[in-house]
């Protein structure tokens, strides 16, 4: 039970005063209200039959709250009409408390069925395999999987998938380097490949395009071996994009992330999806031929602009969504699956990464959805608005496919001038071709290094293996958090400092917070009893007590607007509300046993629901800082 408990037995009252004064049923709000001399829940009533009655709202509020407060019920405490002519509601928390905290420690706290086990596509990360991740991609990485995990506490059966395009021009770009440019395909001691590739294979190799026209040739060609993949360039690219996507996942495995299945582009390529979904696009009339002007012989897409409608050029070569269109109805389930999968590896918490393959001889799985969110940079919308309309069309359903865009991260002028980057006092927008961008690996390192020096500082009593894994659970926690506390479509600016501050809005605040229950706890060094009643409950206890029970309305809030911001502003809001009620509230100093075990509860409480609200930001709560 939550605060649902508060706001469902007002709208059931609400409604039944209503039919008992003959008004006409109504569709009306509860919301939370803004300050908090206005209680705690407010309703619109009064202006929704100000019309129909002719009577102003406030008048309605006036009638509804003189018959409400007739009853109130066990979870209202009093009920007001406000000048405004909202009906205004005060919860009844020593009636709510016990409710919300018992439930609170139970482990599937905050759980809803909104998506009744519905299939559910997630795909995310899908960084081309020839260089490491930078703190760009990070926000993809982590923008996936905290919707994944929002999403799967909201019911919802989810897959998530990460593309690795193995065929394209990025990979060419290195194989070249590899075999034209000079390079060895072992990395320098004590260098991650992945790093290698990037930083110096990719960056150097595209520099001497323009230079030496037979190097961009090679490319060419490599490129239609890639495609037909046969040849044994075909098998050198294989192997050495797989060399790189092992060390990407290495990152992504260190940040939280993990995965269920690898779709890799080359054997999209081989299959047979093209070729089927090219002639149901044609049998559907969503592409034709063009006969004439300058697009005459292409295959195009009907009532796209000039700039996006090509899908086959007149030579029958397929444009770039060409490749992407195929996919994404895979999928949605609307092609028959030409894959079979193997074991690719064994994730955290023994979560099995599987991987495409089109060996007969491997396992047949399903991994399609009755929906797909695609995440992917604002700067892909126009082409995923394309493959948006097209996956409507086939289903004959709206948001089958959903493109979840989000803004880029540029790294502050300080952060930049830290990793010995120069940026003339701005911040930097991030580019692998021109090799400017800061590896996770290395931005990881860095914060983990400088909390590790400030956990000691703290903890003089802890041995290195508690310290090192503080610090690594404090390091992601700052990073991810950083990453998702911000509208999706705002740019992020990082910076590493306010990032790892234990003041404001940051990770590492909230899992102070966590982190202090804690430390109440293990002084009390007993258990605290929850058969108790909670009633002489001081504002800072009803404040952390309306927090707790908001949680499963806040995970509803995000998984129905796929809105990961929705959680960590929530973990704020409550790691505000601990902290008021830390410093205020006495705890194990309380005037009587009996108050003493009372507040414990709510600490133990308040312990369990952030844990699991920091769950699904993906970060992990450190019990010292």
């Amino acid at each position: 039970m939550t605060l649902r408990l508060f706001f469902d037995e007002i709208r059931s009252n609400v409604a039944e005063i209503c039919n008992k004064l003959g008004y006409a049923p109504t569709d009306f709000d509860i919301t939370e209200t803004s300050r908090p001399e206005f209680g705690d829940a407010s309703c619109n009533i009064g202006f929704l039959l100000a019309r129909s009655l002719k009577k102003r709202p406030f008048d309605i509020a006036e009638i509804i709250s003189s018959e409400y407060n007739k009853i109130k019920g066990k979870f209202v405490l009093g009920v007001s009409a406000h000048d405004s002519g909202y009906l205004n509601f005060t919860a009844n928390y020593s009636a709510l408390a016990g409710h919300i905290i018992t439930d609170s420690i139970n482990s599937d706290y905050g759980k809803i069925d909104l998506g009744k086990n519905s299939k559910i596509v997630v795909e995310h990360t899908s960084v081309n395999p020839n260089k490491a991740l930078h703190v760009g991609h990070v926000r993809n990485i982590i923008i996936g999987d905290v919707v994944s995990r929002i999403l799967q506490k909201a019911s919802y059966d989810v897959s998530v998938l990460n593309y690795v395009d193995d065929s394209g021009l990025q990979v060419a770009d290195i194989i070249v380097g590899f075999k034209y440019g000079g390079y060895s395909d072992k990395p320098p001691e004590g260098q991650k490949f992945d790093h290698y590739c990037g930083d110096i294979v990719y960056v150097n190799i595209t520099e001497r395009y323009e230079n030496d026209k037979s190097l961009a040739e090679k490319r060419t060609l490599i490129l239609k071996e890639l495609e037909e993949g046969k040849s044994d360039i075909a098998k050198f690219g294989d192997a050495i994009t797989r060399r790189v996507l092992e060390e990407q996942l290495k990152t992504c495995w260190r940040l939280g992330a993990t995965y269920d299945c690898l779709n890799f582009e080359s054997q999209i390529i081989q299959s047979n999806l093209w070729n089927t979904i090219f002639e149901k696009m044609k049998s559907m009339n969503i592409i034709e031929l063009e006969r004439e002007g300058k697009n005459a012989g292409c295959w195009i897409i009907k009532g796209e602009s000039e700039d996006d409608k090509v899908l086959v050029r007149s030579n029958g070569v397929a444009t770039y969504i060409a490749k992407d269109i195929p996919y994404a109805a895979w999928k949605l389930g609307i092609l028959d699956d030409p894959f079979f999968y193997k074991q690719y590896a064994i994730q955290k918490n023994n979560r099995i990464l599987w991987e495409t393959t089109l060996d007969n001889k491997d396992a047949k799985l399903k991994f399609s959805g009755e929906r797909v969110i695609t995440v992917i940079d604002s700067r892909q919308s126009r082409l995923q608005n394309i493959i948006k309309k097209i996956m409507n069309d086939f289903k004959s359903k709206e948001n089958s496919y959903i493109h979840l865009g989000y803004e880029s991260v540029t790294l502050s002028a300080d952060t930049a001038k830290s990793l010995n980057l120069d940026t003339g006092g701005k911040s930097i927008q991030m580019s692998g071709r021109k090799g400017i961008y800061v590896n996770a690996d290395y931005v990881l390192d860095i914060l983990s290094a400088k909390t590790y020096e400030e956990a000691k500082k703290r903890n003089p009593d802890l041995d290195e293996i508690r310290l090192l894994q503080i610090s690594e659970q404090v390091a992601i926690g700052a990073l991810r958090y950083a990453m998702i506390k911000q509208d999706l479509d705002k740019l992020i600016t990082f910076d590493m400092t306010e990032s790892l501050s234990l003041e404001g809005d940051t990770g590492p605040y909230i899992q102070y917070a966590y982190a202090r229950a804690m430390r109440i706890l293990e002084k009390a060094e007993i258990m605290p009893k929850f058969d108790v009643v909670f009633d002489q409950l001081t504002s800072h206890e009803k404040e952390l007590i309306k927090t707790i029970g908001k949680f499963d309305m806040q995970i509803e809030d995000a998984a129905k607007n796929l809105s990961p911001k929705t959680i960590a502003k929530y973990c704020y809001k409550m790691a505000v509300s601990f902290n008021a009620f830390y410093e205020h509230v006495k705890v194990l100093t309380a005037e009587s046993e009996s108050l003493k075990n009372t507040r414990l509860c709510l600490v133990y409480s308040f312990k369990e629901t952030i844990s699991k609200a920091l769950h699904l930001l993906g970060i992990e709560a450190p019990d010292r800082m």
